[in-house]
């Protein structure tokens, strides 16, 4: 028994010189990081630091700036327990400095007692600018109408570069775009689920050093009524279509809550899908500011902001909104593109069957869904008329047409105002002069 005591403490004996020689030969330093990382700061603009030690963990982390003879601590913190990794956020709003140079140094501290029980330490210099006076932004273009559910268009200057400039719509942002002559142009939605009292479109523009500028512009917002329909689902439906989606709800065989499913989920799948293809759009517009071209000889059989009731066996089982509109012609017609862009999907997706969306720059996209069968690829660069399919009858579509839709920053728009040649050069062709 007193050997095994012996031992006992023999190993935690080991155990401990072995952690204390780890302390004591612990010669990396913290890895400190700053973000943003740009020359140009401002007082309100909040700062992470990132900090990590894997070896003995974090003991400290302090920021300090300087300006001539002042010298303010604008973060310190110590540790304990000391952790490998830390995120820390801070302003200089109150360092109370002055525009113009000043220096910001980061100091990170492990745990070791390494240098004699002082640690390890990095010191991280910034030598920067600072800058607290938002931009300045000009309006340029005049009548600002627009449609609820429909897009208007912006043009407008900004005093110096920026780091983010669009418009603000409720929670949206809508991305501005620099031409070559220096003005910036911006298309932004009237989402169709906003009320007209609550559009209130504003124009953004954020420097480099971080200041923000709000700028309200003259708009009337148009009220529309939209069609109330009601859609019945019938059992040879459900057993037509829901096979196709088996494959992403496995284990649902109820084919009626199968479609309740995909009619809801998928749908705000695809919806944020479309909000993330709207991340690759170009920078430079694709399309030649020409009326976008409709399916030949089609009839309209559904429009843009229907307000559907779905209704199985006489009982009502969900609501949508239809946003785009239906066109049908021939069977397994050719579908040509309305206008140049680029392929950013080709493929089956989701409650749109086999669809295509093109990317026309600036924002603007269009898809075109139900496809029996699509003749792009992702990438492809397509020209106005080129055949991007034939229609058909996937996805959620009760027979053979093809569902056209326009998108502007991921939101879902009204296609009727594209195909008008007229209100292209007065809303949009105009801001580009």
């Amino acid at each position: 028994m007193k050997k095994k005591v012996i031992g006992i403490i023999a190993l935690f004996a080991l155990l401990g010189a072995g952690a204390g020689y780890f302390f004591l030969t612990d010669g990396e330093s913290p890895l400190v990081a700053l973000h943003p990382d740009t020359t140009a700061a401002s007082p309100k603009r909040e700062y992470s630091v990132e900090a990590s030690d894997p070896g003995s963990g974090l003991r400290a982390l302090s920021v300090m700036v300087s300006q001539g003879d002042k010298r303010i601590t604008v973060l310190d913190k110590a540790y304990s327990p000391s952790p490998t990794q830390i995120t820390e956020k801070f302003t200089l709003e109150g360092a109370s400095l002055k525009d113009g140079p000043f220096d910001l140094v980061i100091t990170a501290t492990d745990h070791s007692i390494h240098n004699f029980g002082a640690g390890n330490s990095t010191e991280l210099h910034k030598h920067l600018i600072l800058d607290s006076i938002p931009p300045v932004v000009g309006i340029l273009s005049q009548a600002h109408n627009v449609r609820q559910g429909g897009v208007g268009c912006v043009s407008y200057s900004v005093s110096e570069e920026t780091e983010t400039t669009g418009v603000v719509v409720g929670e949206l942002f809508a991305p501005g775009f620099k031409l070559p002559t220096g003005r910036y142009v911006c298309l932004f939605p009237f989402p169709l689920t906003l009320e007209p009292a609550d559009f209130r479109p504003r124009l953004k523009a954020v420097d480099k050093a971080g200041n923000e500028r709000l700028a309200e512009f003259r708009h009337q917002a148009i009220p529309r009524k939209f069609k109330a329909d009601t859609m019945n689902v019938s059992d040879s439906f459900l057993q037509s279509k829901m096979p196709q989606f088996f494959e992403y709800y496995p284990g649902m065989t109820d084919l009626l809550q199968l479609y309740v499913t995909v009619n809801n989920d998928m749908r705000r799948q695809n919806a944020q899908t479309l909000r993330e293809l709207a991340a690759k759009t170009a920078t430079e517009l694709l399309w030649d500011k020409k009326a976008f071209l409709r399916l030949p000889n089609a009839a309209t059989m559904a429009g843009f902001g229907d307000r559907r009731t779905y209704f199985y066996q006489g009982k009502e089982i969900d609501k949508q909104t239809h946003m785009g509109v239906d066109l049908a012609s021939l069977e397994n017609a050719q579908v040509p593109a309305s206008a140049g862009g680029v392929v950013v999907l080709a493929g089956f997706f989701g409650i749109y069957g086999q669809a295509v969306v093109l990317d026309h720059g600036m924002g603007l996209q269009t898809i075109y869904s139900h496809l029996s069968q699509i003749a792009v690829k992702e990438g492809d660069q397509v020209k106005r008329g080129d055949i991007l399919g034939n229609t058909g009858a996937t996805g959620l579509a009760g027979g053979d047409h093809l569902h056209f839709g326009v998108i502007v920053h991921g939101i879902e728009v009204s296609p009727i105002e594209w195909w008008d040649q007229h209100w292209i050069d007065d809303n949009v062709a105009d801001r580009f002069k």
